[in-house]
């Protein structure tokens, strides 16, 4: 399996009070195969993550619930290969504002 996804980033010309967007990079090891996708998890502030999206093909996202403004948010990713997902990132906190 890979290892986690590191250097989770926010991306400022996409998060405005309503969309979180991020970034992210493939950690060194894939674990011997290659990236298919990824997966998005987030916690709203109640110390549970949930599932935003699974099958992501790129190393960004934006998000496409509804999210609310000044609310805290914190983002995790999980990289997949043919062997199964890697671990959670670490989390990326980011202020929807």
């Amino acid at each position: 399996m890979p290892d986690a996804p590191i250097l989770l980033k926010d991306n400022t010309a996409v998060t405005t009070a309503y969309v979180i967007g991020f970034t992210w990079q493939d950690s060194f090891s894939t674990g011997g195969s290659p990236i298919l996708d990824y997966k998005v998890t987030y916690d709203q502030s109640t110390g549970v993550y949930v599932d935003l999206e699974e099958g992501v093909i790129t190393k960004s996202y934006q998000t496409q619930v509804v999210l609310t403004p000044g609310a805290v948010y914190k983002f995790r990713v999980q990289a997949r290969n043919s062997v199964g997902f890697s671990p959670p990132s670490s989390e990326l906190t980011i202020l929807c504002a």
